[in-house]
């Protein structure tokens, strides 16, 4: 069965779509957020935006209008070995938080929705990832017990054009959507850029891995449910 979903999230500050396949492949909006993107698509052009890629077995294309999210959100599809598409026209004439916050909490509801329920995978993932100089590390459970401890010690106020404060937060809104329990450390490093970008890769791996086949179709908790 595809692991895919398309959810759309609509509050007085962004206009959030997303398509998502876990296992990478076709998605598909059916219509964009963008009058620029549905004329291209009609005239048979090219995708628009930086955060966008295209290979035999994953679709990549990320605009939030902020560029560094967008960033983050391509090097986690990436990694992760999803296809996925996300829109969001956002507030950010006031600032950055509600398009990043949103965006991270409608990520993360697709990911809960494309998951289902879980059963017949790993559940826990550890994934490590170095940029340069940074490491991080992560460690995910897909217990439906969101919670998240974050600690990234980023020093700047923004990289790029997304302020460091909201880059914890993202992928705490995240854990919450997606009913998960993350725990994400930049161990080292003195770049700021490369210890958030090596946090979002730790996450990928350790994100690919929870989500891979255990080789039964059982429940993987003592329970016997998780829900």
């Amino acid at each position: 069965m595809p692991r895919e979903a398309t959810i759309k999230r609509i509050t007085n500050e962004t206009k959030i779509q997303i398509a998502i396949s876990l296992d990478g492949g076709a998605v598909e909006l059916e219509e964009s957020l963008f009058e620029e993107k549905n004329a291209a698509k009609l005239n048979g052009g090219e995708s628009l935006g930086h955060a966008t890629q295209s290979t035999s077995s994953q679709l990549i294309e990320v605009h939030t209008g902020v560029g560094f999210l967008d960033h983050m959100l391509h090097a986690l599809a990436k990694h992760s070995g999803w296809s996925l598409i996300i829109e969001c026209i956002g507030d950010l004439h006031i600032d950055d938080h509600h398009t990043a916050e949103d965006v991270a909490i409608s990520l993360g509801m697709a990911f809960h929705k494309a998951l289902g329920q879980v059963r017949g995978v790993k559940r826990f993932g550890t994934g490590f990832a170095p940029l340069d100089e940074a490491l991080s590390r992560a460690v995910v459970d897909l217990s439906n017990r969101p919670y998240a401890v974050i600690e990234l010690g980023l020093k700047r106020e923004k990289i790029g054009d997304l302020s460091c404060e909201m880059i914890p937060h993202v992928l705490e809104s995240f854990a919450q959507a997606a009913a998960i329990t993350l725990h994400v450390d930049c161990l080292r490093g003195f770049n700021d850029h490369h210890r958030a970008e090596s946090a979002f890769k730790a996450l990928a791996v350790a994100l690919k891995e929870a989500i891979s086949s255990n080789g039964t179709n059982e429940v993987p908790s003592t329970k016997g449910v998780l829900f």
